[in-house]
């Protein structure tokens, strides 16, 4: 049986910690490099990065905020954000990541995640996975849809199938991010959570809407 971690995940918005509801109203609030080295200090298992514009913006991954952490926070660490290639994952894990996140890049072209998991292998690659509730239709019958650049557009994918199909092609691990819990306080999406973990055999990493302890148990 998998153990459980506590992982923090920190956007960040054109170097600058962000904070966001439901993928909008984003508001800077720090530095996202000593809010790492606070959480390390705390004892958190994991951190997770994300670029939440590099993929919009057409910009360059965050290498100097990698390497940054890796030399002063020595826990594991993941990022996503702008990877559109292998080499980019390859960057990545040079600079200190030990896992890279592929998204939205990795839904226009799924190819990416087996090129990262040659290049780097499964247990590096990470598929994170924005998702929105929706009405249930014929393409969407989990009623849970893929949605990409930030939140910007509807895929017309069914989550569900999406993350079979990423393990299929290599991802290691996911991450599940409810875009309608992102932020809110109120506790994770747990049927969402359910329905992926229960249809892929990779550990499955929720994400989006904790505010208090006892979400954690749920």
């Amino acid at each position: 049986m998998l153990s459980k971690r506590l992982i923090s995940c920190l956007d960040v918005r054109d170097g600058k910690l962000a904070k966001s509801v439901k993928f909008v109203n984003t508001q800077d609030i720090g530095d996202p490099i000593e809010r790492a080295k606070l959480y390390y200090e705390d004892g958190l298992d994991e951190l997770v990065f994300y670029d939440i514009t590099a993929s919009s913006d057409n910009r360059n991954i965050m290498i100097d905020v990698v390497e940054a952490v890796a030399a002063q926070v020595f826990i594991p660490f993941s990022v996503g954000g702008g990877i559109r290639t292998m080499e980019d994952a390859t960057r990545l894990r040079m600079a200190g990541a030990e896992k890279v996140n592929v998204n939205s890049a990795a839904v226009k072209n799924p190819q990416l995640i087996a090129d990262c998991a040659r290049a780097i292998g499964n247990q590096s690659v990470v598929l994170s996975m924005d998702v929105r509730r929706t009405p249930v239709t014929s393409d969407i019958p989990s009623g849970f849809e893929i949605v990409i650049n930030g939140g910007r557009t509807p895929m017309n994918i069914d989550a569900i199938a999406w993350a079979k199909r990423g393990v299929e092609l290599g991802a290691g691990e996911l991450v599940v991010n409810s875009i309608d819990a992102d932020g809110t306080k109120e506790g994770y999406d747990i049927k969402l959570t359910r329905l992926v973990a229960d249809s892929v055999s990779v550990p499955v990493i929720a994400s989006g809407g904790a505010g208090k302890p006892e979400h954690l148990y749920d």
